[in-house]
C-alpha cells in the first residue's frame, strides 16, 4: 500500500507497506512542467516584434489552418512545397482574394523565418489569386452629406471625424481626451497602423461639436469621481494587462495607482483623465 508523505524540508515521500519486507522509503519523482503549445509560442513571438491584436490573431488562424491542411503534422517536419500547395488551394479551390492569400503568406513566412527560424525558398510553383482590376467607388461630398445627416450623436461625429481626419476606425474609438488639440487644430493618433504615432488635422467645422462633446465627457469624469470611479490606465501601462485578470470584465483599471491626470488643451484650461474620448454614453 502506498502513502505519501512530507518531511521538514517538504520534499514528498512514498511509505511501501508490505508484510513481508520492512518499510521501505523512496522520494517521489519530479512533476515534469507541461510543454507549451506551439500556437502559444506563435503568439509570443507576435507580441515580442509588437504586431497588432489583430494581425496576431490573423496569423494564428493562417497558421492553425495550415496545419490542419496538412493533416496536423508540425510545421517544422513541413518546407516550401507544402507552403505552396496550401497557398495554391486557398487561390484555385477557394477562390480567395489577392489580399486574403498574401495575407496568408505573410503568416506563414513569419512562422518560418520568426518562429521556426527557417528561410524558405522562393515559392516558384505558386499560383496567385488574380487581383481584379475595378475602379474605386468615391462618393461625392452630397451623398457625404446625405450619410452624416442618417446619423446622429456621437456615431455622427465620429463618423465625420474618420471622413475629415482620414481616421481609422480602431484609431477613432482609441481616441484619447489628451489626443485632442482644439487650439493647435490637430489630433494625435497613438499605435497607429505598424504601432507608429502621427498628427492628422482637426477640421474646425468640427471643432464645435468636439468641444461639446469634451464637456461632456468633462462632466462625466466628475460624476465618476463623485461615485468613486473614474480610473483610467494610461496607454502602454503595465497595470492595463497586469489589472484585468485581478478586475475581471469591465475597463481592467486598477484604482488609484492608475489614475493620471493631465492638463486639458482641448477645451482651454482645468485636468482631464486619460481616459477614451468616445465611451459608452
Amino acid at each position: 500500500m502506498l502513502a505519501d508523505f512530507c518531511c521538514a524540508s517538504g520534499v514528498i515521500y512514498q511509505t511501501l507497506a508490505c508484510s513481508a519486507d520492512p518499510l521501505l522509503v523512496r522520494e517521489s519523482p519530479p512533476s515534469v512542467p507541461a510543454r507549451p503549445r506551439f500556437l502559444d509560442g506563435v503568439r509570443t513571438a507576435l507580441r515580442l516584434r509588437h504586431y497588432s491584436r489583430r494581425t496576431e490573431e490573423a496569423y494564428v488562424a493562417w497558421i492553425r489552418r495550415f496545419i490542419l491542411f496538412h493533416g496536423k503534422r508540425h510545421p517544422a517536419e513541413m518546407s516550401a512545397a507544402e507552403v505552396t500547395r496550401f497557398l495554391t488551394w486557398l487561390a484555385v479551390d477557394r477562390h480567395v482574394a489577392a489580399p486574403t492569400q498574401n495575407q496568408a503568406l505573410g503568416a506563414l513566412l513569419f512562422l518560418y523565418r520568426s518562429v521556426l527560424h527557417v528561410e524558405l525558398p522562393w515559392l516558384d510553383d505558386l499560383v496567385r489569386a488574380k487581383r481584379p482590376d475595378h475602379l474605386p467607388i468615391v462618393l461625392t461630398r452630397e451623398e457625404v452629406r446625405l450619410v452624416l445627416d442618417g446619423l446622429s450623436g456621437v456615431p455622427r461625429l465620429m463618423a465625420a471625424l474618420m471622413y475629415g481626419t482620414g481616421l481609422r476606425l480602431l484609431e477613432c474609438c482609441r481616441l484619447r481626451v489628451q489626443d485632442v488639440d482644439a487650439g493647435a487644430s490637430q489630433i494625435v493618433v497613438r499605435s497607429g497602423k505598424g504601432d507608429k504615432d502621427r498628427v492628422t488635422m482637426l477640421p474646425a467645422v468640427l471643432k464645435p461639436e468636439l468641444v461639446r462633446h469634451l464637456n461632456w465627457v468633462h462632466a462625466q469624469h466628475r460624476r465618476d469621481l463623485e461615485r468613486g470611479a473614474g480610473w483610467v490606465v494610461p496607454p502602454r501601462s503595465p497595470a492595463s494587462t497586469r489589472t484585468r485578470a485581478a478586475t475581471g470584465p469591465g475597463n481592467g483599471c486598477s484604482p488609484r495607482r492608475a489614475t493620471t491626470a493631465t492638463p486639458s488643451r482641448a477645451s482651454g484650461g482645468g485636468t482631464i483623465c486619460t481616459s477614451l474620448l468616445f465611451s459608452a454614453r
